[in-house]
């Protein structure tokens, strides 16, 4: 195998994988596995990103930096709250887009990776990515364990923390993504001149719609205490929409316009 980066990626998902088995069995192991999985990605990224002096980041690159993003933030969140468990999601799949970016690399642009306002922009949209992103895990377990409680699977609840204790924890999540959400949007207003004429008008409306879903489900948590499967509804429509909003629009630039642009 000829592709070192390659290499390195799928160093990266190997033990991605063993940290999702440890994050499963709660095992002590697992915040070092995962530590150097996260690591092996971050050197598989920056020399798929940063090439002679330009930035690469197409679909593959961003689902990759989105990935290693969540991860991130899942296993520094770990050390605070109980949420590893969500590690049996999201190492894996953080492995896998690892593998895929350095498989299926995109074309070099002409953004200047330097430019501080699109650094700012860059790591404000990630941030609020990855935190929304696990506060989409947290609903998908807060689903399961829910399932799981009205059919008495006791064995199985025994895996996760407390129901109250889950749900406090998705709504942090979601607060906080949100005021990220809301800084993403305004910095992308400051930074991009004409959102028009750059294709974007459809990535901002969708974004705002997203950032309005997470806005009414905040408001009625606070207004009329809204949990349970009202939450998980709100919190995955709204991170549906937001997925489509970034990644439908690099799909349309990049398969059909012909044209890239950072995130």
């Amino acid at each position: 195998m000829s592709n070192p980066n390659l290499l390195v990626a799928i160093a990266a998902l190997v033990s991605y994988a063993v940290a999702g088995v440890l994050a499963w069995r709660n095992r002590a192991e697992l915040p070092w596995v995962a530590l150097a999985a996260i690591a092996l990605h971050a050197g598989s990224l920056f020399a798929q990103l940063f090439q002679d002096g330009s930035l690469r980041i197409g679909v593959t690159e961003a689902l990759s930096l989105f990935a290693w993003q969540s991860a991130s933030l899942l296993w520094m969140f770990s050390w605070r709250e109980p949420v590893s468990i969500n590690g049996v999601v999201v190492y894996p799949l953080a492995g896998a887009f690892a593998v895929w970016a350095a498989l299926f690399p995109a074309p070099i642009t002409d953004v200047d990776p330097l430019k501080w306002q699109v650094g700012l922009h860059i790591l404000i949209s990630l941030l609020s990515a990855g935190v929304l992103t696990l506060a989409a895990v947290q609903a998908v377990a807060l689903a399961i364990q829910d399932r799981l409680l009205h059919q008495h699977a006791v064995a199985s609840l025994s895996r996760l923390p407390p129901l109250q204790l889950m749900e406090r924890l998705l709504f942090q999540m979601v607060a906080i993504g949100f005021v990220l959400l809301s800084l993403t949007l305004l910095s992308g207003f400051w930074f991009i001149d004409n959102w028009l004429a750059q294709h974007l008008a459809h990535k901002t409306v969708l974004s705002i719609v997203a950032w309005l879903v997470f806005g009414v489900l905040l408001w009625g948590r606070w207004k009329y205490g809204w949990r349970g499967r009202i939450a998980i509804r709100w919190a995955l429509s709204g991170y549906g929409i937001l997925l489509l909003a970034y990644f439908g629009t690099k799909l349309i630039l990049e398969l059909v316009l012909q044209k890239h642009w950072v995130p």
